[in-house]
């Protein structure tokens, strides 16, 4: 299973888990809250109602009841007959709920009525009731009665309080209500708790599936850089925030140390190899020199010598371009490179060179192509065509012509180097600019016999990385075209 998968399964348990509990306690609670409420409004009504009572209840004599003459009866009973139409946050109500009843000092009810009650128990001992019981002990009484034992539905509140004349409990009232009448309100708050629950529940699956596809998709940032990185080119560092930023920036960081342990082992093994063969030649001819040899053959072990030198030389400077080009940070957005200038400037740099091999320089491109410029530092353009310039010298046949031309299209700029060498080898091509791969000089070129550094080609591959460009080769026809990309005109 993917990891956005596990992330999400485990968000939606734990969020449906933590709602279910919370809408669970929420519901649990409002039942009881609603009662105590009306518990403690009926506490208010029956102390109310009880002073109402009393004086009449103290002038009733034994084992009279309170009769239509009470004017206290007569208030409960007009009470109960009393039409009602309220709307209450939403809800009707249409009838008056509340049952009163009286009792004695003895407990025997003097007094019924109500919602649907008219004398109903006058005369009934109610001594043991728990709510007149207590009441007459001098406690709180209440209790809750089911006029159907098994539906909790049709259960009713009672809730007592003393009447009480000259500091004596001459009675007790007892004011009931059914629970059924708060129902609807309990209903309602439930619908509104589970509406606004599911609402909740929603709101954080949705924040969960944001945050969880954020960090996915961070974490798949991170894993396609990694597999880039692994791939060999080098890639961009992906933007991130917090500890997946610090990983990105930690990760980086470890490349860049990799790369360069690597990229040092591979150049000292590879520098190593290289300075062999010249070290070897400068060895055996010093050795000769030693002894006593004709002057022809001093001169000739000599120039080898120089020969040598001069190509450890080479293979020091470049390798050093190479290192810096390198560690060399990105091109500033404002930086902008004329290729003809550039041309010229490297061109400069050979003539020596060219003199010796009677070699020239032809332009191909006239008029505004010839004039192009590019974002890229001059310097480093430079230093690339003076490679790929070096190159035609030392590969062409004296007397050669080195072709260079520029083409622009909309999206590009192309620089075109051209040499009337022999080429290079199929089995060549996919190594070219890599460190210290060359192919050996053909026969009367130009430059130090035997192979070449191979670091030429690398530092123009090097040089078109920094400027987000590319760089191609292939056959002409006699010799060799390299082309220069560079994205803009």
């Amino acid at each position: 299973m993917k990891l956005g998968i596990r992330l999400l399964l485990g968000f939606f348990l734990v969020a449906g888990l933590a709602a279910f509990f919370v809408l669970r306690v929420f519901v649990a609670e409002i039942k009881p809250s609603v009662r105590e409420v009306m518990e403690d409004v009926l506490v208010d009504t029956a102390n109310l109602l009880a002073e109402q009572v009393a004086d009449e209840l103290a002038a009733l004599p034994a084992g009279g009841s309170l009769d239509d003459h009470s004017r206290f009866a007569r208030s409960v009973r007009s009470y109960a007959a009393r039409p009602i139409d309220a709307r209450i946050w939403g809800l009707d109500k249409r009838s008056l709920d509340l049952r009163v009843y009286v009792t004695d000092a003895a407990g025997r009810v003097v007094f019924d009525a109500g919602a649907g009650v008219v004398s109903a128990a006058v005369g009934a001992d109610y001594s043991r009731w728990r709510d007149v019981a207590r009441t007459l002990r001098g406690e709180y009484g209440a209790r809750a009665t089911r006029e159907i034992q098994t539906d909790e539905r049709t259960s009713v509140m009672f809730v007592a309080a003393p009447v009480t004349a000259e500091g004596r409990v001459i009675g007790v009232l007892t004011v009931g209500k059914p629970f059924a009448t708060v129902q609807p309100f309990i209903e309602r708050v439930e619908r509104k708790i589970l509406r606004a629950g599911l609402w909740l529940f929603g709101l954080s699956l949705a924040i969960g599936v944001l945050v969880s596809a954020w960090l996915i998709w961070s974490i798949r940032r991170l894993r396609r850089y990694a597999q880039a990185v692994g791939a060999g080119p080098r890639v961009e560092l992906p933007t991130l925030s917090g500890e997946l930023g610090e990983l990105a920036q930690a990760m980086d960081g470890m490349r860049t140390r990799l790369e360069g342990r690597e990229r040092l082992e591979g150049t000292v093994r590879a520098l190593t190899h290289e300075l062999k063969s010249p070290l070897a030649a400068i060895r055996a001819s010093a050795e000769l020199l030693r002894d006593a040899l004709p002057e022809r053959d001093r001169t000739e072990f000599a120039t080898q010598i120089e020969d040598q030198a001069e190509r450890l030389r080479v293979l020091v400077e470049r390798l050093l371009e190479l290192s810096k080009l390198e560690g060399r940070p990105p091109i500033a957005p404002e930086a902008r490179a004329r290729f003809s200038a550039c041309v010229a400037q490297a061109w400069a740099t050979l003539q020596a060179r060219a003199r010796q091999r009677d070699t020239t320089l032809q332009w191909t491109t006239t008029g505004a192509d010839a004039a192009a410029e590019v974002h890229g530092d001059s310097e480093l353009i430079t230093l690339a065509i003076a490679n790929l310039l070096g190159n035609a010298l030392d590969f062409g046949p004296p007397g050669a012509v080195i072709e260079v031309g520029i083409r622009r299209d909309t999206q590009s700029t192309t620089l075109e180097v051209r040499d009337h060498g022999p080429g290079v080898p199929d089995y060549a091509r996919e190594h070219l600019g890599q460190r210290f791969y060359s192919t050996p000089r053909p026969a009367g070129a130009g430059g130090p016999a035997g192979k070449g550094s191979g670091l030429g080609l690398a530092i123009v591959q090097q040089v078109m990385l920094l400027h987000g460009g590319a760089w191609s080769a292939e056959a002409a026809a006699p010799g060799w075209r390299v082309r220069l990309h560079f994205r803009d005109g």
